[in-house]
Parts: structure tokens; C-alpha cells; sequence
């Protein structure tokens, strides 16, 4: 039996987030997930992008951060939205405060068709760079990483989260990949400098890695803000194609997903059956 149960249509939602004010991102993200089930009504799974509540900043995590319980704004928000439209919504991400240790992590929750919150990814890796004539960015001056592995249960099989620098990381796809995922979802806010680089070849990868779909959700680009997101939400087949892909502007890009996708590239190439862990760790086996 295939990991995916049957074909499944997806919609990532690439739209201008990142306002000041949660209420205009929260309308901007209301206005395009209804414009998504208008132009495609059997939309069961809808991505959105990364930090899509607040701005995405450093200086600007810990103001907008709430704590995960269901009065929580941006909580309420997204799973007022899933239920609303009877879908499973990996709800892009948003500034998060834990009470118990007074961190702030950036996190994806995903809900059910019902509203219900059914996990949550802390991004594990922080975007700690500094590219000389680039972009230099510093996540860790105020979040934590994340020290769980997620790959949530869904009707239409696993979904395995990661978010944005997660991608770079191959090791997290693969427990994913190996607890049985159809695809590896990453709400991403890659910039320009970085995005050209990397973004098409990180996706491919990952899918073929793991002969899964690989799903990125981008911010679109909003021209005079101080972070600008490469846009180009896509997603990959597990061949590795790129069978959709956003400009960089506000749009919504759709595809099936279809298990026989998945069975035709392990049956040709049998990767996931032939895999050496007499003489490699599965790292599966041991991930939180």
C-alpha cells in the first residue's frame, strides 16, 4: 500500500504577510485561502507561508509571540480557517511563546478539518548566516530551536514539517521519510540571495532523497520591506520535477499528489529498500 492513500489536491498560498498588524495578515490570508476553494473546491491540504502572521524580523519575534492555547489570535485564526473550509491547514508559522521557559520559537501548527490542532514543529535549525554582500541574519539573538522531529498523521497519510533552514538539513526529511511520509511540507521564507542559490535544488533533493513530494510555501515579495522573501513557493514530485511554481508575487499554486508518483520511483529505483544500516545508523530510529 502506498504512503499516500489516494490522490489528494494541495494549495500553497504565497501572499503578501509580514504586516505589523495581525489583523491585515490575518484578512490578506482569509481572502486567499477562500479565493484557493472558490477557484479549486476539492482542495483537501492548504499550505501557508512562513511567519505569515507578523514581521519577520529579530526584533520583532518576542512582540508578536503568543502562547499555543485555543484563545490565542493567531490559534483561534487558523483553526476558525480549517474548519471553515473542511481542511487539513499546515498553518505556515508564527512567533511562539512557551510560558514554562520564557522562550520564543518559530512554529508550525497544523489542524485538522474539524479546527482541531492535531501537532506543532519548532523550527530546529535558526538561520545564523552571514553572506558577505549578501544578507547577514541572526535568528538565534531571540528564538530557540526546536528538538523534535514531526511527521503528523493526516486522512491521506504522513506529513512530514520542517521549516525554512530545516530543508538544508537532510537528516530530518529522512526520519520523516522513513516514518512513512508522502511528502515533506516547509513553510520557507528563503531571501534573495539565498533563494537563487538553493531553493529549486534543496526541494529536488529532498524529494529524491526521499522519493517523496516536497511542498515550500514562501511569503510573496513585498517590494520596501525590510526582509525580502524569494517568493517562488513550488513543489516537487518525487522524481524531483518541479510540477508547480509561484512567481514572486501574491498567487496560489495548486497540484494532485498522486501515490502512484510515489510507487513508480521506488519501484524503479528502490532506494528505500536497498538503504545499508549495517553500515550507516538510521537515524530514524532514535529521533525525539
Amino acid at each position: 500500500m502506498s504512503v499516500l492513500k489516494s490522490k489528494v489536491k494541495v494549495a500553497l498560498v504565497q501572499f503578501a504577510s509580514g504586516m505589523p498588524e495581525k489583523v491585515v495578515n490575518f484578512q490578506n490570508c482569509q481572502k486567499f485561502v477562500a479565493r484557493a476553494m472558490q477557484e479549486q473546491p476539492d482542495t483537501e491540504l492548504v499550505v501557508l507561508p512562513e511567519c505569515f502572521n507578523s514581521t519577520y524580523a529579530t526584533s520583532e519575534f518576542r512582540k508578536n509571540a503568543e502562547v499555543i492555547q485555543d484563545a490565542s489570535p493567531s490559534v483561534k485564526f487558523l483553526s476558525d480557517l480549517a474548519r471553515k473550509h473542511q481542511i487539513t491547514l499546515v498553518g505556515g508559522t508564527i512567533p511562539e511563546l512557551d510560558p514554562v521557559n520564557d522562550g520564543v520559537y518559530n512554529t508550525c501548527l497544523i489542524f485538522d478539518k474539524t479546527g482541531k490542532l492535531i501537532a506543532r514543529h519548532r523550527k530546529m535549525h535558526l538561520f545564523d548566516v552571514n553572506i558577505p554582500g549578501g544578507i547577514t541574519f541572526q535568528e538565534s539573538e531571540t528564538l530557540k530551536g526546536g528538538n523534535r522531529c514531526t511527521t503528523v498523521d493526516t486522512p491521506h497519510g504522513k506529513l512530514g514539517i520542517g521549516i525554512c533552514y530545516d530543508m538544508r538539513f537532510p537528516e530530518l526529511a529522512a526520519v520523516s521519510g522513513r516514518r512513512g511520509a508522502f511528502a515533506m511540507v516547509y513553510p520557507s521564507a528563503f531571501n534573495t540571495t539565498t533563494g537563487p542559490l538553493h531553493w529549486h535544488l534543496l526541494a529536488r533533493a529532498r524529494s529524491v532523497d526521499n522519493e517523496l513530494y516536497t511542498l515550500l510555501c514562501s511569503p510573496a515579495r513585498v517590494p520596501g520591506s525590510g526582509y525580502q522573501a524569494y517568493g517562488h513557493s513550488l513543489i516537487s514530485d518525487p522524481q524531483g520535477n518541479i510540477i508547480a511554481e509561484a512567481g514572486e508575487g501574491e498567487e496560489i499554486i495548486y497540484a494532485e499528489l498522486d501515490p502512484e508518483k510515489i510507487q513508480q520511483m521506488r519501484r524503479m529505483i528502490p532506494v528505500v529498500n536497498q538503504v545499508r544500516f549495517d553500515v550507516y545508523h538510521d537515524v530514524s530510529t532514535d529521533a525525539k
